[in-house]
C-alpha cells in the first residue's frame, strides 16, 4: 500500500522532509478496525512530530492523525463497526500515523462519520472536536445550557479555536470572546459564532477594556501561549480557569505566582492521553464523536474545513505542512483521495 512518511528531521522545503513509501498492509488485532483512508488532515502535532527528531534506526515514520475512510476488515473482538461502515477519528500517537491508504485504529476511538458530510469535511473535524470537548467538558466542566461566564478563544480561527467558539455558542450559556489578527480570521470567528472579537496582536487587555471586559472567567490559550502568557493572566479574574494545549513550554512561560495569587485552576489537555493509555473510559471517545457527527447531522455545528489542497501524497502533504507551520491557516487543511 502507498503512504507518505519521514526519515529524517528536515526542514519542510527539502524535498526529503516527506517522502512517499510502499508498506505492507497491516492485519487487525481484536479491537482494530482496518481502515481505507479517504482523506486526512493535518494539524500543528505533525509538523512538531516530523521536527522533533528523527525515527529511530533510520526507520521511515507515517505522520497523520486525522482521518475519514471506510471499514475494511474488522478484528475479531469489534462489536461497535462492521465492514463498509464510514467512519472518523484521530488515531494514536504510539501507532503507525494516517498518512496511508490502509490504518489500523482501536474501534473505541472512532466515531461514525457523519451522513452529511463527504469524506474531506470529516477529515477536519475528529482531532480538534476531542480536544475542545474534552478542554471545555471533561477538564473544565463547564455545564451545558447553564454557564453564564465569559469565555476568551485565544487563537480563534485555529482548529481547535474553531470547534471550541461552536461548542461554546450552541451548547452552553458562555460569552464567546475570541481573538483574531486579519480581516479573514476576523470573519470566520464571527461566523462560527463568536459574541465579540479582539485583536491579540494589539494587546488581550486593551482588547478587552474595548468591549468592557476588565477580566474573563476562562480563557483556552490555544496558540502562541508563551507568547501571550503574561497578558492571559494579567486578564484571567480571579478564581478563574486556564486551559492548555501546547504542553509543558507553554505552561512554564506562566508567572506561576501571578496564577497562584489568583487561585487560578490550571488544565491540561492532549487528546491522546485515552488511547495512550488505554483508560478505563476510552470509549468516551467513540461516544463524543457519534455525538458530534449527530449534532452535525442537526445543523448544530459544522465542519471547520479551511481548504483541499490536492490528494494524499509527499507533495501534497509538504504545502500542507508548510501552511500550518506558516502559522496563516484558516480552519483546517485537508488531503483528499490518492494519486492515479
Amino acid at each position: 500500500m502507498r503512504a507518505v512518511a519521514f526519515r529524517k528531521s528536515l526542514p519542510i522545503t527539502d524535498p526529503q522532509a516527506l517522502v512517499d513509501i510502499e508498506l505492507e498492509q497491516p492485519l487487525p488485532g481484536a479491537r482494530d478496525l482496518l481502515v481505507k483512508v479517504e482523506a486526512v488532515s493535518v494539524n500543528p502535532v505533525d509538523t512538531k512530530v516530523r521536527r522533533g527528531g528523527d525515527p529511530p534506526n533510520g526507520e521511515a515514520q507515517v505522520l497523520g492523525w486525522d482521518a475519514a475512510g471506510t471499514v475494511e476488515a474488522v478484528g475479531c473482538e469489534v462489536s461497535i463497526f462492521k465492514r463498509g461502515d464510514a467512519v472518523f477519528y484521530a488515531g494514536s500517537r504510539r501507532r503507525p500515523g494516517t498518512n496511508a491508504q490502509y490504518h489500523l485504529v482501536d474501534e473505541r476511538i472512532v466515531g461514525p462519520k457523519p451522513t452529511s458530510l463527504g469524506f474531506a469535511e470529516a477529515a477536519a473535524l475528529p482531532l480538534t472536536a476531542i480536544t475542545a470537548w474534552e478542554l471545555l467538558f471533561d477538564r473544565i466542566g463547564v455545564k451545558r445550557g447553564e454557564d453564564r461566564r465569559s469565555l476568551l478563544v485565544v487563537g480563534g480561527a485555529g482548529g481547535v479555536g474553531s470547534i471550541a467558539i461552536q461548542l461554546a455558542r450552541k451548547l452552553t450559556g458562555l460569552t464567546v470572546i475570541a481573538t483574531a489578527s486579519r480581516p479573514e480570521t476576523e470573519a470566520w470567528v464571527r461566523e462560527l459564532g463568536a459574541h465579540h472579537v479582539i485583536d491579540h496582536s494589539r494587546g488581550l487587555a486593551a482588547g478587552l477594556k474595548a468591549i468592557a471586559f476588565p477580566a474573563v472567567d476562562i480563557v483556552l490559550a490555544l496558540t502562541g501561549t508563551a507568547q501571550h502568557a503574561c497578558e492571559v493572566g494579567e486578564v484571567i479574574a480571579p478564581q478563574g480557569h486556564l486551559g492548555l494545549i501546547e504542553g509543558a513550554t507553554a505552561l512554564a512561560a506562566f508567572d506561576a505566582g501571578q496564577l497562584f495569587t489568583k487561585s487560578v485552576s490550571i488544565h491540561l489537555e492532549l487528546m491522546f492521553t485515552r488511547a495512550m493509555f488505554a483508560t478505563a473510559d476510552m470509549i468516551a471517545q467513540h461516544r463524543l464523536l457519534a455525538e458530534v457527527a449527530a449534532l452535525v447531522d442537526r445543523g448544530v455545528i459544522r465542519t471547520t474545513l479551511g481548504m483541499v489542497v490536492g490528494p494524499i501524497d509527499a507533495k501534497h502533504l509538504r504545502q500542507a505542512h508548510e501552511l500550518i507551520e506558516s502559522g496563516k491557516a484558516v480552519g483546517k487543511v485537508v488531503l483528499m483521495g490518492w494519486p492515479r
